[in-house]
């Protein structure tokens, strides 16, 4: 768990964005991919108020929305927007509209150890095939083709998935299904749909064990994925890397869900996009309410979303998350859906 702030508040002031001042305690939980980014943002909001504390526990995208529907938590951290049921839960716990707004975009790797192979490069379905079980050696004549001239050991291939409900898998899978529909037939789903390979815990989970491997494959939020090898994925006749700036093109091809309301910043992402956009990525969601309790929770939150979507917030995300910053058009779209939040009465 990740606990900013104490001591006396600040009384030097500080941009609005970092709300400066506010001396509430708020909780949160929800995705382990924005581990990285919400250790540097607890630590850059807790810098301008001391006299605040945020805390968040890395239980799943899953197990976030799940405390913040139940009323457990004041925000939730996750890379898969609401379903409609969870909507509704939502929103009457919320006791009306729900503030759902991206917090940051990142690619996920496709994360790979294969001894004496650091780079490959592979076309969706042939990533479909191996985590499918339908490719189970990495020199099957379809992963050469993607990699000409690479000399490919006959080692067997171990898929890793994630065994919790994950917001990351349900973007893996989602990208599955749009990019390689032909091969990848399973719907989008936060619980991984397939039977076989190896299941492990959280991101953390699946970097261990992929890398405690060999012929293992796996994946993950690019920011957490260490030394593993990182496969392009092929598009067309371009190999993009998981870069931030990569994914970073994707919102530009992408529309708003319908149906989430006007508080609702939900993407249905385009995994089929070209012009050099990475098409495996997350948007990452943080969930809040425009009503709480008290003004000390109400002020809060609110200062701490404004802090994580600012300029600032961004930038820390980015240096210590590997994340593609938000646009200026997207973080004025959004800031005065965050400014909304008060006290209620």
């Amino acid at each position: 768990m990740f606990v900013a702030g104490c001591g006396a508040a600040n009384e030097g002031g500080g941009s609005d964005a970092q709300g400066s001042g506010v001396t509430g305690q708020i909780s949160g939980a929800g995705a382990s991919s924005q581990q990285a980014a919400m250790q540097a943002w607890i630590a850059g909001f807790g810098g301008a108020n001391p006299g605040a504390t945020v805390n968040y526990q890395p239980v799943g995208s899953g197990g976030g929305r799940t405390q913040f529907i139940q009323g457990g938590v004041q925000f939730a951290g996750t890379d898969a927007y609401l379903k409609d049921d969870e909507l509704t839960k939502a929103r009457e716990r919320c006791g009306g509209s729900v503030i759902e707004v991206p917090s940051y975009v990142s690619p996920i790797a496709v994360v790979f150890k294969l001894n004496g192979v650091n780079d490959l490069t592979l076309s969706p379905a042939t990533i479909a095939g191996l985590f499918k079980g339908q490719i189970t050696t990495w020199n099957d004549p379809k992963i050469a083709a993607d990699n000409p001239g690479v000399q490919l050991p006959a080692t067997r291939v171990t898929p890793v998935h994630r065994s919790d409900e994950s917001g990351t898998t349900q973007n893996f899978t989602d990208f599955l299904n749009k990019a390689a529909p032909a091969v990848w037939t399973d719907k989008a789903a936060q619980t991984w749909p397939v039977q076989g390979g190896e299941a492990a815990q959280g991101t953390s989970g699946v970097v261990t064990a992929v890398g405690g491997g060999d012929g293992t494959i796996g994946y993950a939020d690019a920011s957490q994925a260490k030394d593993l090898g990182k496969a392009k994925v092929k598009l067309g006749d371009q190999a993009v890397e998981p870069t931030a700036e990569a994914a970073a093109k994707i919102l530009e091809e992408s529309k708003r869900v319908e149906g989430q309301g006007d508080t609702s910043f939900a993407f249905d992402l385009n995994r089929t996009a070209t012009g050099g956009a990475y098409p495996v990525v997350l948007v990452s969601y943080l969930l809040a309410c425009p009503q709480y309790p008290d003004a000390a929770q109400a002020d809060t939150t609110k200062a701490f979303l404004n802090y994580v979507v600012s300029p600032e917030g961004q930038q820390t995300a980015a240096q210590n998350a590997g994340s593609a910053p938000l646009s200026d058009t997207l973080r004025g779209q959004i800031t005065p859906v965050i400014d909304q939040i008060k006290a209620q009465g």
